[in-house]
């Protein structure tokens, strides 16, 4: 309707006008589907339940969100078959680089990228945030910072299955992804590559505390095979995690390219904050993803996970297949979801 005509309508008809319009736009609305007793962690994917078993016995006990998602990370850097840590598959020189970030509702935030022979890359990262004036380190400088806070080298050698398929991908070094083609030893990976070796490795979680406190972390080695000093959205706040006390926290699996274009997850805390639920927060930054080059975002894969101060759980993806795990009082030993997607 033009200025012209709606200033014509009689004024006792305008509110009714406006509420109608409302209405039809509420009626094709993404609502979030779930609300989860405090506290409670979220991860990505089904490997979450490994994340989560990590984190809920010290938010049982009403310990710290910041203390949980760290052994979250710490759990799915420890398990081989989660696909990130040390035994993940490397990059096409033949070499594991990891990268993680982890974040409080206050935000205070530390972030390494590109580390080397070291376990547990969200431990660094939380130091980096504890004592030093610095966010983010990264490569030489961030693997000699560990060493001096204590963290133990490495050998550097790739696991048997790391090596046995960066072998088999040398042979064609064909880089090729396709969306959730399903791999049960690397725990539903995002996508893969055309022969279903995993090439991204990413394991997140987002958590509430007893008190009302929000934390969030994020683990990975990136694209398997990738460019060697390629990193993605992972270690970069605002892009694979954000978190505020006053909204909610979100991460993010997937494309970590796509998701630094649109700053994703603070994206999803800035439409979560002007009062949209975590799903259609969720569904809003996938939306941007898409619409910017919507045959590109046919062949990929990413999935925004996130949690409301309110204790508000939603996600969405671009593909079908991107799964959540949640572990609270009413779902103990973790219970997975499937997020809704675009196509």
């Amino acid at each position: 309707m033009d200025r012209r005509k709606f200033l014509q309508l009689p004024l006792a008809g305008v509110p009714l006008l406006l509420a109608d319009q409302y209405f039809a736009q509420q009626k094709n609305a993404v609502v979030s589907s779930l609300k989860t007793k405090m506290p409670s962690v979220v991860s990505t994917w089904d490997s979450g339940i490994t994340a989560n078993k990590g984190a809920w016995p010290i938010l049982q006990r009403n310990g710290r969100a910041l203390d949980a998602v760290e052994a979250a990370g710490r759990a799915s850097e420890d398990e081989p078959s989660c696909c990130v840590g040390l035994a993940a598959w490397p990059d096409r020189d033949g070499r594991v680089t990891l990268d993680s970030c982890i974040m409080d509702g206050d935000g205070d935030i530390g972030a390494v990228s590109f580390l080397e022979r070291i376990k547990h890359p969200v431990s660094v990262a939380r130091k980096v945030m504890e004592t030093t004036p610095h966010v983010l380190l990264s490569g030489e400088g961030a693997q000699k910072f560990a060493l001096a806070n204590g963290f133990p080298l490495e050998d550097g050698k790739l696991s048997p299955d790391a090596e046995k398929e960066w072998k088999k991908w040398l042979e064609k070094s064909k880089y090729k992804p396709e969306a959730n083609i399903e791999n049960r030893r690397a725990f539903f990976a995002p996508y893969f590559f055309d022969d279903g070796t995993p090439n991204h490795d990413t394991m997140a979680t987002v958590a509430m505390d007893s008190k009302g406190k929000l934390a969030g972390m994020v683990t990975t080695s990136g694209l398997a095979f990738k460019m060697r000093g390629r990193v993605g959205d992972s270690p970069i706040i605002g892009a694979g995690l954000f978190v505020d006390n006053e909204v909610g926290a979100a991460t993010s699996s997937g494309v970590g390219e796509e998701v630094i274009r649109i700053c994703g997850t603070h994206t999803v805390i800035e439409q979560m904050r002007f009062g949209k639920s975590p799903e259609q927060a969720c569904r809003e930054a996938i939306r941007r993803i898409v619409t910017r080059d919507p045959a590109k975002a046919k062949e990929i894969q990413v999935g925004f996970l996130a949690l409301s101060k309110n204790g508000e759980v939603g996600a969405f993806s671009i593909a079908k297949g991107f799964t959540y795990t949640v572990t609270n009082s009413q779902y103990p030993t973790g219970e997975v979801f499937e997020s809704k997607s675009w196509f």
